[in-house]
């Protein structure tokens, strides 16, 4: 027969009370840290949207007529955001433009037109 030292549960029950209040500490650490990703992802640019028709030199879209894409790498960052924010309230027409800016928020269409402002031609 196994003899248990007395005082081996004293060890466990601290060593389990020091893992409980750790893990009560560490919780709210990882819940802001989770937060403030969460809060950010809004704003970071989808760019695959854009990039299959606003990248290519000489692109024509034929929707719905022969129409001249414009490339917008380095376009004004406040013209970005004008004309996007003119697709989503039907200001401008056109079918696949106001598609894609009526799913947009404030803060992507900031975050599109900053990231194709900065990147040049």
């Amino acid at each position: 027969m196994t003899r248990i030292p007395p005082r081996a549960p004293v060890k466990a029950a601290l060593v389990l009370a020091l893992a409980l209040t750790a893990g009560v500490a560490v919780a709210p650490i990882q819940v802001v840290a989770q937060d403030k990703s969460v809060a950010a992802a809004p704003a970071k640019p989808n760019v695959s949207m854009c990039t299959g028709c606003h990248t290519i030199p000489g692109y024509q879209a034929s929707f719905p007529r022969v129409y001249h894409v414009p490339k917008i790498g380095g376009q004004s960052v406040k013209y970005i955001e004008n004309a996007l924010m003119e697709y989503r309230k039907g200001e401008r027409s056109h079918p696949t433009m106001t598609a894609i800016a009526a799913q947009l928020s404030d803060a992507q269409i900031a975050a599109l037109a900053a990231y194709y402002g900065a990147r040049g031609n």
